[in-house]
């Protein structure tokens, strides 16, 4: 018997309609507010070009770093309590369960939204307008790029070098090794802190 792709996550059709998106919707939602943020930053002529470009690629890079955070010590946060383990499933646990499901394979605007505007909070009160903005900018196409990495390695048949190792290396994740592998568009933060998936999982000893 095949085994089901996907499960309700609430009673409410409502909320449940909030808890699928469409793989485009990330896309459209996201990529105006960073275009509009790194014209604005442009146009401010308050930094040249170059140091927007280069805020804005520091931005991408910091993403890979936040990715690996969340999914590492949210996602994976996990207490055995009725409550722990509903909070577990609905933040990531239907995603172990159901990994082809695929209207829940990019984050909810839901989610993305309130994440966005605290990190644009944190990075415009830490870093200030001039420099917070670009930054953000960039961080912004750097989750889109996790969020397309993770719907192309679980929905597309990858053809190139980087795209197999991508997949295998998420797939470890799932069916393997699920104290490793956190990185989904990169694996650098995997080989920093040593999480990298291992084909099996560790024998308990004694």
């Amino acid at each position: 018997m095949s085994r089901p792709q996907t499960t309700r996550m609430f009673e409410s059709d409502f909320l449940e309609w909030f808890s699928r998106i469409h793989p485009a919707t990330p896309f459209i939602a996201w990529i105006p507010v960073s275009s509009y943020i790194v014209y604005r930053s442009v146009s401010r002529h308050d930094l040249p070009v170059l140091g927007v470009a280069g805020l804005f690629f520091l931005g991408v890079f910091a993403w890979t770093f936040a990715e690996y955070v969340l999914h590492r010590y949210v996602f994976h946060w996990t207490k055995d309590t009725p409550i722990g383990r509903r909070i577990h499933f609905l933040m990531h646990g239907v995603h172990h369960d159901f990994p082809n499901d695929k209207d829940r394979l990019v984050m909810p605007l839901g989610f993305s939204i309130p994440l966005g505007v605290l990190f644009y909070a944190f990075y415009y009160f830490t870093m200030g307008l001039r420099v917070g903005e670009p930054f953000f900018a960039g961080f912004v196409i750097g989750y889109l790029a996790y969020d397309g990495t993770h719907y192309a390695v679980h929905h597309f048949k990858q053809t190139t070098r980087i795209g197999k190792w991508l997949r295998r290396h998420h797939m470890l994740h799932h069916h393997a090794d699920h104290s490793g592998g956190f990185g989904v568009s990169s694996p650098l933060w995997d080989l920093v802190f040593n999480t990298m998936p291992k084909a099996k999982r560790q024998q308990s000893q004694g």
